[in-house]
């Protein structure tokens, strides 16, 4: 695929802190990239570095589809996490004015200001000043206002917070529906149901550096090994005891078994005690909900298959 967008040995310091270090990325022309990680991790300031907002230290950011590589503006949409919307502006003013400011055509900017109005169910709103629109509808109309004119790259900081699940489905579509057209999308979000379900490659930072990088297939492939969720009553202690169970976690009689890597569950489950009580059972691979507590934690509980730690997804 075609990169939009490279982010290369990024380095930024705030007075002796080392906020982030040696970032390096790309995001690539029609795909959505998760970039991750806890708060305080270094995304906020990769991002700022990326739009501009700050500078790097060390390292650079290109945009492959200008002379200089600089990234231009008008090229690029922006959903900040702090949502900013004069209140006392109409919707559609509100949105045009946000075009405006990317040289978009007016005319051509009102005609996909209604089509996404309808789209997100805000047919009828735009006459309706900001500050009349509840929490979800306002962030809509930021949506819309940074998909208006029609970016190559977008950037989504925590598109799906404050979004009831209707909502957050009409999104994951959009989402979804920019990069099937070509708009290369790099989001972060702490909702990683949703990450699973639209990104196609993650980048991870824990303490300002990369952890994890690669193609959600090849981390799932490389971090998630199998789990088993037995519900009934049975001793961790037996559990525990059994051939290639790594670790067992309990709530009440929900006992989960982490399995070791390559195991092959088929052969493991053949292999289950005859007196184990079982009321219901289930075999998955860990999530990536789990992979991020875990690195979020330190835990250290979640295992490279290949090398017996953390580091890329190839």
């Amino acid at each position: 695929m075609e990169p939009i967008l490279t982010v290369e040995q990024l380095g930024k310091s705030f007075k002796q802190t080392q906020i982030i270090q040696n970032i390096s990325f790309q995001v690539h022309k029609g795909e959505i990239m998760a970039i991750l990680g806890p708060n305080g991790a270094g995304k906020s300031t990769t991002i700022r570095n990326i739009m501009g907002i700050m500078y790097p230290d060390e390292g650079k950011v290109q945009f492959h589809n200008h002379p200089t590589g600089e990234i231009p503006r008008h090229k690029i949409g922006y959903l900040p996490e702090e949502r900013g919307l004069y209140k006392n502006v109409n919707v559609m003013d509100m949105i045009l004015y946000l075009a405006e400011l990317k040289d978009y055509p007016l005319k051509k900017a009102r005609e996909r200001a209604m089509e996404f109005l309808v789209k997100l169910g805000l047919e009828g709103k735009e006459k309706v000043s900001v500050e009349e629109l509840s929490k979800g509808m306002g962030q809509k109309v930021q949506f819309i206002g940074s998909i208006i004119h029609e970016p190559e790259l977008l950037i989504l900081d925590e598109p799906f917070s404050g979004l009831d699940p209707v909502s957050q489905e009409v999104f994951k579509k959009e989402i979804q529906e920019l990069a099937n057209q070509g708009t290369a999308i790099l989001l972060s979000s702490h909702q990683m149901n949703m990450v699973e379900e639209v990104c196609d490659r993650l980048f991870m930072i824990s303490h300002g550096q990369k952890v994890i990088y690669g193609s959600l297939e090849d981390v799932k492939n490389q971090y998630a090994n199998f789990k088993c969720t037995i519900r009934g009553k049975n001793d961790a202690k037996m559990l525990e005891q059994l051939a290639d169970v790594q670790r067992v976690e309990r709530n009440g009689d929900v006992s989960v078994a982490y399995l070791a890597p390559d195991v092959h569950v088929p052969s493991w489950l053949r292999e289950l005690p005859e007196n184990l009580n079982i009321h219901e059972l289930s075999i998955d691979r860990i999530s990536l909900h789990e992979i991020f507590i875990d690195v979020a934690t330190d835990r250290h509980l979640v295992q490279d298959s290949q090398e017996g730690g953390k580091g890329d997804a190839k």
